[in-house]
């Protein structure tokens, strides 16, 4: 037998504040939250992209003091912060998680550059007999899950994947699938990720970011635009509790929505650095997934699309959709990433949150690529969702894609 699978509690922090209202807001008002990247002339170029998202002063609170998050890294408090967030939007207490019924499925692209790069200081300083235990334990990229089950004594499976982009629905396809067989009553599933001047820089190395140009200051994406010229990334954490339908209703909690479906895939055409060109592919092993779990592919009333700006990355997912829903049928896409920003979760919270009444524009969007033909929703009115589709595909060849349905 196989349980539905609820989403009973969701948190996030990020560039646009803590919590959902917050990001909501932000995505409404199609303005991001951009802010100047520590430079660091060991790194960064002259003509290198200055922007990135940021969290604010004191991005915690009430959820963490500051005393306890300096025991982690930035990005593992980042999750233990969007956990605790989720476990209270589920009506639940911390406590009601402790036990081996509770497990953790987080994703992360880079893991914490910042503790990384700080621990490769100390030893070319000081030597490797100096370096700090503290620092050492969170360069793993499995620290942030840990730190969410010791936070909330979860003693269930923990889990945790990276894979670029599509780190954040692999690893939310993995804790449905945990509710869906019985392997855990509860799983904490999201992303976690930070930015640090050398993650900053080597990714504008490999020309990944949007830079200012002579033409304008301006650094921003734009998904699906003809002049897309390359990502803004950002940092934060969003978590979704998932629990067994039946249990979540007995014991009268609110659903945000349930998980009707999750496919993963990989684009072997995909290079280390660079996304795949089998678009084709990707759409057969879509399709076969959704029906393999009863989804009709006609049902799906939008899509949340992982376009971020990037040339080879867009193309790839237009090129997808295309393929996998048709020209015609193409439901109206969403490109939460012009707001969010590339990591830290923000673009899995904006997908729960497209299941509600919306409007939101598209920054930065100015013309339609004729390469690949799909237009992102312009911020007109979309009534409130019962199904759609968030797709993320992975420079690398990771590809991973959700359904969200609501009553």
């Amino acid at each position: 037998m196989r349980h539905r699978v609820a989403i009973t509690g969701a948190g996030t922090v990020g560039p646009a504040g803590s919590g959902l209202e917050p990001l909501r807001e932000a995505l409404a008002s199609g303005e991001p939250r951009w802010s100047a990247v520590e430079r660091d002339e060991r790194f960064h170029l002259e003509s290198s992209s200055r922007l990135a998202g940021r969290l604010g002063p004191d991005p915690y609170a009430p959820w963490l003091s500051a005393r306890v998050a300096r025991r982690m890294s930035p990005a593992s408090a980042m999750g233990v912060c969007a956990a605790l967030q989720a476990v209270a939007d589920a009506g639940l207490e911390a406590e009601q998680l402790a036990g081996p019924d509770t497990a953790v499925s987080l994703g992360t692209s880079f893991g914490s550059t910042n503790y990384a790069s700080h621990l490769l200081q100390q030893v070319v300083d000081s030597g490797p007999l100096a370096i700090s235990p503290l620092f050492f334990m969170e360069t793993v990229a499995n620290a942030h899950a840990g730190q969410v089950a010791l936070a909330l004594g979860a003693r269930g499976p923990n889990h945790t994947v990276s894979q670029r982009e599509a780190s954040g629905l692999l690893a939310v396809a993995r804790g449905a699938e945990w509710i869906a067989t019985g392997r855990a009553r509860r799983v904490l599933v999201g992303v976690v990720d930070e930015v640090s001047p050398i993650l900053h820089a080597m990714l504008d190395r490999f020309g990944a970011l949007v830079r200012p140009s002579a033409e304008e200051d301006l650094e921003q994406p734009r998904p699906f635009d003809r002049d897309r010229a390359g990502m803004t990334i950002s940092e934060g954490g969003t978590v979704f509790l998932l629990e067994r339908e039946d249990e979540a209703r007995d014991r009268g909690a609110t659903l945000r929505g349930r998980l009707g479906a999750w496919v993963r895939a990989s684009d072997p055409s995909a290079t280390p650095t660079d996304y795949g060109r089998d678009a084709e592919g990707l759409a057969r092993r879509l399709l076969a997934g959704l029906e393999r779990q009863d989804v009709d592919p006609t049902s799906l009333e939008r899509v949340v699309s992982g376009a971020n700006g990037t040339r080879s990355g867009d193309a790839l997912e237009a090129r997808t959709l295309r393929a996998a829903l048709g020209d015609a049928a193409l439901p109206p896409v969403l490109a939460p990433k012009a707001v969010t920003g590339e990591y830290g979760g923000g673009f899995l919270a904006a997908a729960l949150l497209a299941l509600e009444e919306l409007a939101w524009p598209t920054p930065g969007f100015r013309g339609e690529d004729p390469a690949l033909g799909v237009t992102p929703h312009g911020g007109g009115p979309l009534p409130a969702g019962r199904r759609l589709l968030a797709s993320s595909l992975a420079a690398g060849g990771a590809a991973a894609w959700l359904v969200f349905d609501q009553d």
